[in-house]
């Protein structure tokens, strides 16, 4: 039995991308596989293990749904010719990232489901709290599951008070009464496409519109990729319904209280993406100038870590008045360092990923900056790698504070005795992975990067927004 601090895939795996969701509905009528497409290929950064399409022809035959998803990178699943046989213009897409809800075909998403009311799709970015008690009533209700993911049981209960119900958007609403944790949704029937957030904001959303057709994403970077323009955020707590009525909304569910997670400022949310007021390439810039702030140190450049630690290292040149120069040479066509399944093969794949320009770094004291440090082996390749190129001191700066605590709501930190930092000292973290000094982020400095924006940082400071549940007669909470 498996309680939700205890997950097996951590122990080869380091701090991941989340899932990304995208939904459009055409109401001229027009093809959407294309654009659903190209909304994913933007969100690929937030999960590159599987993704999906599910259409609908909201002018055809009632429940008139195709779709095709695999394992695989969003241009390895979709080729022309699988595009070309996705007829309708109502559609959403999925790129997921797991943790312990495995990395299958048969947990890739959307997940279609065909129940007594007809057929729905859902993509879910998020985790639930209370997944264990939601499992345990629909198994023995009679429930049998086809994946090892949460985002079933949403599906489920979605199906199930669709019965009970006047239509999908109230079967949508009383699910969402009853799963807590973080989750951003989108829901499609074969005419409807309804898209909910969590109350406290946990997961980012947002809707966006092009010519005649609306279109929500995880991002705003993906609405930008399909010519659409950035209408706002999803509130938390907030459900939007589109229909061939137009659009609507429902803030039953939203609260005072907001936990945007602070991750998806430091990492996770792509460069050119804003999310709740908040511009992502500012938000970096002003955690680097807060990191200058709190650990100066004398150097001779300012260099970060690609891609993720490059806008913060820039942002602490300019505080501290250094040149920022780029250190390392990138190759883009070597898979992400936390795909490969042993610690062997990981540092091995940093060193393909990742070159030192030596001419940048001999002879210099330089100060690195990366977004975080999990165990330590990655940024003590780096330094090594800096060294053996000539560098004179290496002085390590981290735009997030040290991770101590294991995240319930869809990211993947580590639980505690897999985080360097659950167990060391900054001093001994820093002797660990050779650096001359390291710097971390300050709690009370994260607030400078948001404004007054409500965020969550229990992966940092043990405040869950949301409690976990104990565990339930063995039934496990599953991630997407």
């Amino acid at each position: 039995m498996k309680t939700c601090l205890q997950y097996d895939q951590y122990q080869e795996t380091g701090v991941r991308e989340e899932c990304g969701v995208f939904g459009i509905y055409d109401f001229d009528g027009n093809d959407v596989a294309s654009s659903v497409y190209y909304g994913l290929c933007s969100l690929q950064h937030r999960g590159q293990e599987s993704c999906g399409i599910v259409v609908s022809d909201t002018k055809g035959d009632r429940g008139n749904i195709a779709y095709h998803k695999d394992l695989g990178l969003v241009s390895e699943v979709f080729k022309p010719d699988t595009l070309s046989s996705l007829h309708g213009n109502l559609g959403i897409g999925h790129v997921r990232y797991s943790t312990t809800g495995g990395s299958t075909r048969e947990n890739a998403q959307p997940l279609v489901l065909n129940y007594i009311k007809g057929t729905l799709a859902l993509a879910h970015n998020g985790n639930l709290v209370n997944a264990a008690s939601l499992k345990e009533e629909l198994v023995y209700g009679g429930a049998i599951f086809h994946t090892t993911t949460d985002s079933e049981m949403i599906a489920y209960y979605i199906a199930r008070e669709r019965v009970h119900t006047r239509n999908v958007e109230e079967a949508v609403l009383h699910t969402a009464r009853r799963i807590r944790g973080g989750y951003a949704l989108v829901v499609m029937s074969p005419r409807k496409l309804i898209a909910v957030r969590d109350p406290f904001g946990l997961k980012p959303l947002c809707i966006g519109k092009r010519n005649n057709a609306y279109i929500v994403a995880s991002e705003s970077c993906a609405l930008a990729s399909v010519g659409a323009e950035f209408i706002r955020d999803i509130e938390p707590g907030e459900m939007v319904a589109i229909t061939e009525k137009g659009i609507t909304s429902n803030k039953e569910l939203q609260q005072k209280e907001r936990a945007h997670c602070i991750f998806e400022y430091i990492y996770f949310a792509r460069l050119d993406s804003e999310m709740d007021g908040i511009k992502i390439y500012d938000a970096r810039i002003r955690s680097g100038r807060a990191l200058a702030k709190a650990w100066p140190v004398d150097a001779d450049l300012v260099t970060g870590v690609p891609e993720s630690g490059l806008t913060a290292a820039k942002g602490y040149a300019m505080e501290a008045g250094l040149p920022f120069e780029i250190a390392f040479y990138k190759n883009s066509y070597i898979g992400r360092t936390f795909i490969k399944p042993t610690q062997k093969e990981r540092e091995s794949s940093v060193k393909l990923k990742l070159n030192v320009l030596e001419s940048v770094v001999k002879d210099k004291r330089i100060v690195l900056v990366d977004d975080s440090i999990v165990r330590g082996t990655t940024m003590a390749n780096l330094i090594q790698m800096l060294k053996k190129a000539g560098a004179k001191e290496v002085h390590v700066r981290i735009s997030a504070p040290p991770f101590l605590y294991p995240c319930y709501y869809g990211t993947d930190v580590p639980s505690n005795e897999q985080l360097i930092a659950a167990d060391h000292t900054t001093e001994e973290i820093r002797e660990i992975i050779g650096a001359d000094s390291l710097g971390y982020m300050k709690i009370e400095d994260l607030q400078t990067m948001v404004g007054d924006l409500g965020i969550c940082k229990a992966c940092f400071d043990n405040h869950y927004p949301v409690p976990a549940e104990s565990e339930k007669k063995g039934f496990t909470n599953e991630e997407n």
